[in-house]
C-alpha cells in the first residue's frame, strides 16, 4: 500500500491544503490546526455551528497562509504566532492557554462570518492531552483538533460509498469531504477498521478509535449549504451501536516518530492489526458507559 495524500488543516475547520510532504509532530502534522477561531467568550467555533466556515480556503504562501473567501479580499496570516495576548480558550472539554495576537484576521473573519470571532493559535507551550482512555503512550498530545493528532482513510472507503450513492442516483462526494490527514490506497472498504499498528516510510502510527461523524461532510464548500448526503447514505451501513456513524480511523503517532517526514507515495505497512473495540467502546469500559 502507498500514502497517496496529504492534507493540513492551519485553521481548525476552515479549508484543507493539500501538501506533498509534512513533518510529524507529537500534536500531528506540522502547522495542522494550529489556529482556532473563537467566539468572544473563547469558545471553539466550527462549521457545525457556522457552515460558511467551509468557504474560507487556505492557501500556502512561504511562510504565511492567506486567507481567501467570497467577497472578501485575500488576506495573509502567519503560519506561527510569535506573540499575542495569552488567552484561554474552550475547544470541547479542554480549557488550554492560547495566544491572541493582535491582526485584522479577527475583523477579516468576524465579517465574513456574520459574529464577533478572534483566531487564536496554539503555543509550543501549550500541553492539551489525548484522552487517556485512547493515548497508546503517556504524555500523547493534540493540537486544536477535535479529539486526536491525525485520522486516516482508505481510498477503498470512499469508493464504497460513493458506490452506494451512486445507486440512488446521487453525486460522488470527494474525499475532502471528510477532512483526512492520511489517504492511503487501500483497495478494500473500510480495511483501516482492522489496523491497530502502521507504519509509514519511517514513522509509526497507532490507530486508536475509529472516527465518529458529525455534520460538516455534508456541507458543500462551494455553497455552505447542508445536505442530507453522505451521511443518510453512511448511516445505513456504518452507524455503530451507539447510534454514531463511523467513517474512518483516528491515528496517534508513537513517541520515537515525532520528526519523522511523511511524503505522498511512501510505503504502508500494518505492523499490527486486529479487531477494534465496537464503535462508542473505550477500552476497557462497558459500552455506552
Amino acid at each position: 500500500m502507498r500514502l497517496t495524500a496529504l492534507y493540513i488543516y492551519p485553521v481548525k475547520s476552515l479549508g484543507g491544503i493539500r501538501v506533498p510532504r509534512a513533518r510529524l509532530q507529537a500534536r500531528g502534522l506540522e502547522h495542522d490546526r494550529r489556529w482556532m477561531v473563537v467566539d468572544a467568550e473563547g469558545h471553539f467555533l466550527t462549521q457545525r455551528e457556522l457552515p460558511r466556515m467551509a468557504q474560507v480556503r487556505v492557501r500556502l504562501v512561504g511562510d504565511r497562509m492567506l486567507l481567501e473567501a467570497p467577497g472578501q479580499e485575500p488576506l495573509p496570516v502567519p503560519l506561527a504566532a510569535g506573540e499575542g495576548r495569552p488567552v484561554e480558550v474552550q475547544v470541547w472539554r479542554d480549557r488550554v492557554r492560547a495566544l491572541h495576537p493582535a491582526h485584522p484576521a479577527d475583523r477579516w473573519l468576524s465579517a465574513f462570518l456574520g459574529r464577533d470571532c478572534r483566531l487564536v493559535y496554539m503555543p509550543e507551550e501549550t500541553r492539551r492531552a489525548v484522552d487517556r482512555d485512547y493515548a497508546p503512550e503517556p504524555g500523547a498530545v493534540v493540537s486544536f483538533a477535535d479529539a486526536m493528532p491525525l485520522l486516516l482513510i482508505g481510498e477503498g472507503s470512499l469508493a464504497e460509498l460513493n458506490r452506494r450513492l451512486a445507486e440512488k442516483g446521487e453525486p460522488p462526494v470527494p474525499m475532502e469531504r471528510f477532512r483526512p490527514n492520511l489517504v492511503v490506497d487501500a483497495a478494500e472498504p473500510h480495511a483501516e477498521d482492522g489496523w491497530r499498528r502502521i507504519r509509514i516510510g519511517d514513522a509509526v502510527l497507532h490507530l486508536v478509535k475509529p472516527c465518529s461523524r458529525c455534520v460538516v461532510p455534508s456541507i458543500d464548500p462551494a455553497t455552505a449549504e447542508k445536505g442530507r448526503e453522505p451521511l443518510r447514505t453512511l448511516a445505513a451501513y456504518r452507524r455503530g451501536p451507539d447510534g454514531k456513524i463511523y467513517f474512518g480511523q483516528n491515528a496517534v503517532p508513537a513517541a520515537e516518530s515525532v520528526g519523522a517526514v511523511l511524503e505522498e507515495g511512501a510505503g504502508v505497512t500494518v505492523l499490527e492489526g486486529g479487531a477494534p473495540p465496537p464503535p462508542g467502546q473505550r477500552p476497557g469500559t462497558a459500552l455506552g458507559a
